[in-house]
């Protein structure tokens, strides 16, 4: 794991703002810094030893006809055979997976490359002869990838921070209000936007090819989730996903360094836990308590580590902890972003790191195997906001601009109770509808007719299930903007690498192509992997309710506020807010 950065036009007197940039990502890759520059381009590396540990590995990568020059954030789990299909004709100089992306780009292009690896990463490819650049991000967005276009000037980095210390004494990075405003529907600034203008999220599965000669760029998308329905029954499909799964966790523990565990005591991650148990002893797992023991599930996590014997550690996180690292969320993101399950997750990063380099988690399972309670939640919303409520539409419509209590009433019943499934949705995520932005959006000038649900619109399938229809969603949206930003920022923050084997491309194409009945088996959330993995877990974590990795936040709102007063204080740690009078 390691940290990326570079820009075009660069000048040799920028060379100290180039390398202080650079050194913002020192967190993501304190072994080592490495840099190239040549003409006017500059390209840097931080690196977080894992595969060759040797000076072999460092990057940047040079070809050595000095034509081709990469950089790479993330692993590629697939290095090995793809390294059988190009060492008859190059000469590898490591064991390092990044030097499969040199050899791989020269032997088969871009497209074909990108094609052929499998794993988590964020590349930068510089083409000297051809005088292009590469930027890419892996299909599922688990590795972040920002670029800018300011000025005419092309930059790119693994965190925002990088680009923000570029530009920042030269007050040209101007913010973008509807990112603001986005981030009170979404909980975070969905991609592609940024908090600045001209600085973007490299969608998943996208690459630019920047023409540096005529300083122009496209964006190609290289990959897409197709729902294409098998006829596989419940006995093919569970021995099916237990074959991926199981795949996916050996090729994942390849490391030159220790490699633990998230151990929650939830599925997915007892799940990786217990297939990396048949071939490997004494694990290394982890896991996060709370002092209120209706919302502590370690005994969870002990249960699993008890039938699997590993070295098991586990920490509280009370409020105290809690107060003093929700400062922290500015450091971290670098732009407004409001799940708070990012306090136990940076505290159990922060102690595995003290035992490992590198850890597995159950990422993904639910957006992958359908696994949100909301799912049901949003299907009785849903019927509940049908026929025999419509009739209120006409009356609260009437009603709702009285300034007195049945006007209240009124506002009250519509922002409940009669929505569309955009906004039922929303309101299940935790976000603000569009009425209850009305104050930001004249703050912000923000156009009547902004379209506050573009993200999720863009996402929505009608002519999926229900359920399928909302695992899409999640897979497109939250998955990435969310969960994956919030692991991959709080863990890189203490220089942990954390790897995620069910987002393998297989185990996704195959899962979401399962009928709704049979992934949803006997109408259990996650009825097939429940299913697959069933003689491996404890009957307890099969059967167990589903809760968050999340802080209590009903008895803690002296700390975190509720939803609003939460989201206004991170805001305002990034933009001032004032109200006219």
């Amino acid at each position: 794991m390691c940290g990326i950065f570079g820009f075009i036009k660069f000048k040799k007197e920028n060379l100290k703002k180039a390398r202080d940039s650079l050194h913002t990502l020192h967190h993501r890759g304190p072994d080592q810094w490495n840099d190239y520059f040549d003409g006017d381009i500059y390209i840097g590396h931080q690196r977080l030893s894992i595969l060759d540990l040797s000076e072999q590995g460092k990057q940047p990568m040079i070809s050595p006809d000095e034509k081709v020059i990469i950089t790479v954030n993330g692993e590629i789990y697939n290095f090995l055979e793809l390294k059988k299909e190009l060492e008859d004709k190059y000469s590898f100089k490591s064991t390092s997976d990044s030097e499969v992306v040199l050899y791989g780009y020269i032997e088969w292009g871009i497209d074909k490359l990108l094609e052929k690896i499998d794993g988590m990463y964020a590349i930068s490819i510089y083409d000297k002869e051809k005088k292009q650049l590469f930027l890419a991000r892996d299909r599922t967005g688990i590795k972040p990838l920002y670029y800018g276009n300011i000025n005419n000037q092309i930059s790119w980095a693994s965190e925002l921070k990088a680009i923000q210390k570029l530009y920042g004494n030269q007050n040209i990075l101007e913010y973008d209000y509807t990112a603001f405003y986005d981030f009170l529907t979404y909980l975070y600034i969905p991609t592609p936007k940024s908090m600045y203008k001209n600085v973007y999220k490299l969608e998943p599965a996208h690459y630019l090819k920047i023409d540096i000669k005529n300083n122009t760029f496209d964006k190609i998308q290289y990959w897409q989730l197709e729902v294409k329905e098998c006829d596989d029954d419940i006995e093919t499909a569970k021995k099916k996903i237990y074959d991926l799964v199981k795949k996916s966790v050996d090729e994942q523990m390849v490391a030159d360094v220790p490699v633990g565990f998230f151990l929650s005591g939830g599925m997915d991650s007892s799940t990786v836990v217990a297939l990396a148990s048949q071939n490997h002893s004494d694990i290394n797992t982890f896991s996060i308590g709370f002092p209120d023991k209706s919302h502590d599930e370690t005994h969870f996590a002990e249960m699993v580590a008890d039938m699997y014997k590993t070295k098991h550690h586990k920490k509280i996180l009370d409020e105290d902890t809690t107060k003093d690292m929700f400062h922290k969320i500015k450091d971290w993101y670098d732009e407004p972003f409001a799940d708070t399950s990012c306090f136990p997750t940076y505290l159990v990063s922060q102690f595995a790191k003290e035992n490992s380099t590198v850890v597995l988690t159950g990422d993904g399972g639910d957006e992958v195997f359908g696994g949100y309670n909301w799912y049901k939640r949003f299907e009785n919303l849903q019927k509940y906001s049908l026929p025999y409520l419509r009739f209120l539409k006409v009356v609260t419509k009437k009603l709702k601009k009285q300034k007195n209590i049945l006007g209240k009433i009124a506002r009250r019943v519509e922002t409940q109770f009669l929505l569309n499934d955009l906004e039922i949705y929303t309101r299940l995520m935790g976000g603000m509808l569009k009425d209850e932005k009305e104050k930001y959006r004249k703050l912000w000038n923000i156009d009547q007719d902004y379209d506050d649900y573009w993200y999720f619109r863009k996402f929505y399938k009608k002519d999926l299930d229900l359920y399928t229809r909302l695992q899409y969603l999640d897979f497109h949206t939250y998955l990435h903007d969310d969960i994956f930003t919030k692991v991959d920022r709080v863990s890189m923050a203490v220089s942990l690498e954390c790897r995620v084997p069910f987002m393998k491309k297989e185990i996704i194409e195959y899962s979401f192509s399962i009928k709704k009945e049979v992934r949803i088996y006997q109408d259990e959330l996650k009825g097939a992997m429940k299913e697959a993995f069933m003689e491996i877990l404890p009957i307890e974590i099969i059967e167990r309710d589903k809760k968050g990795f999340s802080i209590p936040l009903h008895s803690w709102k002296n700390i975190v506020g509720s939803d609003t007063t939460r989201q206004e204080k991170i805001l305002s740690d990034f933009v001032v807010i004032k109200w006219q009078v």
